[in-house]
């Protein structure tokens, strides 16, 4: 049988900068997923938005929400809320963030964390158990070849100095992405004889979900 395994080369790793010119919403499909209408909106999948404007009882549910954009195609998009039974009338906007590739790109591993085991054993137990609590995605780590004038190295510092958590978006070469919220940890510089200066190991310490698309 061929293997179905894909080479790494080719995947960037993008972090989230300023907002977008926002985008009309003209019709919705309430379920789970939620799909949204924007003509030719120029979403990509993984791609993150805020949501706005929209109208009816439940338009709360959405209104002020952000989400990974999921399932695109020209017009359409679906987002991970469910609205299954709710009135809300598309009359609303879409505001994208803007993302910022980290150049220099060499390896990256992650999504490492594990949840925590949560003791359920009582007197009437015959042995331990328990259940898991909530997942924990861990740490993103990755190495890049330093540029001190690269704009997507330059917000990774950026964002350490201030504790600022931002978007990232890992996209591999078969399109598929992971995005996520994330804190920069560290960004360590290394050097050598005959060496490139580096940031090896470049630890980001996600917070909440990492979704798929």
């Amino acid at each position: 049988m061929p293997s179905t395994a894909i080479s790494a080369q080719g995947s960037k790793i993008e972090v989230s900068g300023t907002t977008g010119a926002a985008k009309t919403i003209t019709g919705i499909a309430l379920g789970f997923p939620t799909i949204l209408t924007i003509a030719a909106h120029g979403f990509s999948n993984g791609d993150v938005v805020t949501l706005a404007g929209l109208t009816g009882a439940d338009a709360a549910l959405l209104n002020g929400q952000t989400a990974v954009v999921k399932n695109k195609t020209t017009n359409t998009f679906a987002v991970e809320i469910d609205s299954t039974g709710k009135t809300i009338t598309a009359a609303g906007t879409a505001t994208p963030v803007t993302w910022t590739k980290i150049k220099n790109f060499l390896s990256f591993k992650g999504f490492d964390g594990q949840a925590d085991e949560i003791d359920t054993t009582d007197l009437d137990s015959t042995a331990k158990e328990n259940i898991l609590g909530l997942q924990d995605w861990g740490t993103f780590t990755f190495d890049v070849n330093k540029d001190f004038t690269d704009p997507g190295q330059l917000a990774l510092d950026a964002a350490k100095r201030t504790s600022a958590q931002k978007s990232f978006k890992l996209t591999l070469p078969n399109g598929k992405t992971k995005t996520f919220t994330a804190s920069v940890k560290n960004s360590p510089l290394e050097g050598g004889v005959n060496a490139l200066v580096k940031s090896t190991g470049v630890t980001l310490r996600i917070s909440g979900d990492v979704v798929d698309a």
